[in-house]
């Protein structure tokens, strides 16, 4: 499974820019979908910091259910 994945982004990496830095990402790059592996450390480093997050949908989903003392 992951061979085909990377070989899927391989082809797609033709056309792949680096998230770090925008450069053209080669279709040989061992670091997919960075550039180097200098790029992908840096991600990695942000994600550690917490300097990227993804949305709680619990949170999302809380907001739009009314209590049932809103309901009156």
């Amino acid at each position: 499974m992951f061979v085909a994945s990377l070989k899927r982004l391989r082809t797609v990496a033709k056309k792949l820019r680096c998230p770090i830095c925008d450069a053209e990402v080669p279709s040989d790059s061992r670091s997919l979908p960075f550039c180097s592996s200098r790029c992908r450390t840096i991600d990695l480093g942000r994600w550690l910091n917490e300097e990227y997050t993804l949305a709680d949908a619990r949170d999302e989903e809380e907001e739009a259910v009314p209590l049932d003392d809103e309901a009156d």
